[in-house]
Parts: structure tokens; sequence; C-alpha cells
């Protein structure tokens, strides 16, 4: 009897055991199925992570080129402003150049009757008996003189002034009758004249030495 009744203690100890046992490997098994899930979780979070990470450089790029774009079509826009500004002001330039000057064959081709007139004038200057013609001639003269005038054509002075290659062209050279007109315009062989301050003929001068 008391055999039997160890026997059944040895049993049901020996089956306690093995549900202990059982039980903590069922333990164990979660912990390490816990384990495992907080690395997996670690590992996807760190995924993410780098995800975020990949995606906040990829946007910091996009807007990095989009400045770059802009600022290209800004710089641009004002090479394109500025060349049209200088494209502008050359026009207007060129418009009251042409509307200054726009006259200046016209009056180049009129020179030479005046020159005639005046040659005209001076020969007549010893003949006394034809005083009507002189009158003539000279209010002709300074009709054509006011037209020129109206024109902003301006005789250039040359005679005793100071020699300038700016307005004047050196036909020959004499020795100076006085001292003072050494360097100086002594004659002039034709006259210039100037259009809205504009040579748009040289005096031909001799030039005393």
């Amino acid at each position: 009897m008391l055999n039997k009744h160890w026997h059944k203690l040895f049993v049901n100890r020996k089956h306690f055991s093995a549900i202990m046992t059982k039980k903590m490997n069922k333990k164990e098994d979660k912990n390490i199925e816990t384990a495992e899930e907080k690395v997996e979780q670690k590992t996807e979070n760190k995924k993410s992570s780098k995800k975020s990470a990949s995606k906040e450089l990829k946007k910091d790029h996009e807007i990095e080129v989009l400045n770059l774009k802009v600022k290209e079509q800004e710089d641009r826009y004002l090479r394109l402003s500025a060349e049209f500004d200088n494209f502008r002001k050359r026009t207007l330039k060129e418009k009251a150049d042409l509307a200054k000057y726009g006259d200046e064959e016209v009056m180049l081709r009129l020179l030479p009757v005046i020159d005639d007139f005046e040659r005209a004038i001076q020969s007549l200057e010893n003949i006394k008996d034809i005083d009507a013609m002189k009158d003539g001639l000279m209010l002709i003269y300074n009709k054509f003189s006011d037209f020129l005038k109206q024109k902003n054509v301006q005789e250039i002075e040359a005679v005793q002034m100071d020699f300038d290659t700016d307005c004047h062209e050196a036909i020959t050279k004499i020795p100076a009758p006085e001292k003072k007109l050494k360097g100086k315009v002594v004659d002039v062989v034709e006259k210039g004249y100037t259009l809205n301050g504009k040579v748009i003929r040289y005096s031909k001068v001799i030039i005393g030495e």
C-alpha cells in the first residue's frame, strides 16, 4: 500500500515536472518570439528612418535644382531686359541723329552754289556800272545764307584762328605776314561748314609759319 502511494506520488511529481517544463519552454519560446519581433521592429524603424531621410535628401536636392533654374531664368531675364534697353536707346539715338543730320547730304550739295555766288560777287566788285546786278546777286546770296542758317548750317571761323585739325584742312603753308600769325590760318581757300555742330565740310586753309 505504501509502495503504491510513493509510486503515485512519483508519477504525479514527474507529470508536474513535465507540465512545468512545457510551460517554461512555451514562455521561453514566447520570449524569443517577442525578442525577434522587437529586433524586426527596430530593423523596420531603421529602414523607415533611412527611407524618410532619403526622401528628405531627394526633396532638398529637387528644391536646390528648382532654385538654380529660377536663378538662371532671372539672370536671363535681366540680360534680355538690358539688351532690349540698349537696343531701345540705340534706336532712339539713330532716329534722333537721322532727324538731326538727315539734311546733311542736301546741305553738302548746296554749298558749291554759295561758293559760286561768293566768287561772282568778288568779280563784280570792280565793276561800277552794274549796281543793279550787284544788288540782285547780293539779294540772292543773303536769302540763300538765311536759308542755310535756318537749317542750322554755320560757317566755320578760320582766318587768324589757331589751326584746328578738328575743323580745318591745311592746303599749304606760307611765311606768316606777321609774327602773331605763326601757326594760325592766314587765308581760306574754301570755307568750311557745320550742321548742328557737326563738321560736314572742313575749311581748306593756308597756315602761316
